[in-house]
């Protein structure tokens, strides 16, 4: 099993990480299926809008709900996580080199979420990374029944457990 994680200490950090590290990937030439967080900061009221891409080339999906500055629950929006989830799902197969997951978070940390995409890419024998955070740490590692490899917060070393996982890369075009 090649299921590995990353957690970046600021606030974003993880996900300009693996926007980073995708961007890097695809300029090697290798199949990456997934997706990854922008966060877009708001020019008025509320914390930043959170968005996914879908891996390889989009649909870009806002994720967040705008619930007015006074609000303090969860901004995320299901439906469009379930969207994503269903259309990265459509997009595995055998032949994707990666699959990369923003975040592992409350909902796959309920059993929702992109947890049964993690879970179908491994029994293909595809390689995950998983961006996670401290709050769903438990619930991670229960899930992955002590088989993940942390990673540090570091291009260059995802970049080579990336391919230690599917072999030689080729230099960014």
């Amino acid at each position: 099993m090649k299921l590995a994680y990353t957690m970046a200490p600021g606030r974003g950090d993880t996900d300009l990480l693996l926007k980073t590290v995708a961007a890097d990937l695809a300029a090697r030439g290798l199949c990456c299926c997934g997706t990854i967080q922008i966060n877009t900061e708001r020019a008025t009221d509320g914390p930043c809008d959170m968005d996914v891409k879908v891996l390889p080339d989009g649909p870009v999906l806002r994720i967040s709900q705008h619930l007015g500055s006074a609000a303090r629950g969860c901004r995320l929006d299901p439906a469009a996580l379930e969207t994503a989830v269903a259309e990265v799902s459509a997009r595995l197969s055998p032949q994707t080199d990666l699959l990369i997951v923003n975040k592992f978070g409350k909902h796959e940390a309920e059993g929702r979420g992109f947890r049964d995409v993690i879970a179908e890419a491994l029994a293909l024998d595809v390689p995950v990374l998983v961006g996670l955070n401290r709050l769903n740490r438990d619930a991670f590692d229960t899930f992955a029944e002590g088989l993940s490899v942390p990673l540090p917060p570091d291009r260059q070393a995802i970049i080579g457990w990336t391919q230690a996982a599917v072999g030689a890369l080729p230099e960014p075009a």
